[in-house]
């Protein structure tokens, strides 16, 4: 397995993620919404397609270790917490540095442009990050 596909895994995951960020307000009161927002069962279903994928194909190799954030990011995507799918694929990109680094795995630089992209996109749809809504929710 080439870092090339675990990478386009994650980019799958950030997409339908992106998706479901999209459709939920920018300010949620959950007094008046207490189960929250889910994203639709075609895109859960299609999340855990590629969960389902990568496991198969990481088989025995050194990227196995990111199951266990995938899946958590998973559970989390299927009941509508965005921030706690949004976290697993942070450490996931952060373990796939660190195995850079320890020299499990070779990562060019097309691939390295690719995780500080990722990385990017993650930071966007976490909560917090709309200069718009600065001063939001301090109070008049």
């Amino acid at each position: 397995m080439e870092t090339g596909s675990v990478l386009d895994a994650i980019g799958g995951f950030i997409a339908h993620l992106k998706l479901f960020a999209a459709k939920l307000p920018d300010i949620v009161h959950f007094a008046v919404m207490p189960t929250g927002m889910k994203p639709k069962l075609e895109s859960i279903e299609d999340y855990e397609e590629l969960v389902s994928r990568f496991r198969g194909m990481s088989g025995t190799t050194a990227y196995k270790m990111l199951n266990g954030f995938f899946v958590e990011s998973l559970e989390a995507f299927e009941v509508g917490n965005l921030l706690g799918a949004v976290h697993p694929l942070l450490a996931a990109l952060d373990h796939i540095e660190r195995m850079h680094q320890d020299r499990e795995i070779a990562i060019g630089a097309p691939d390295e442009k690719r995780i500080t992209e990722y990385r990017q996109a993650l930071h966007k749809i976490l909560p917090g990050n709309k200069p718009e809504l600065d001063g939001a929710g301090r109070g008049i």
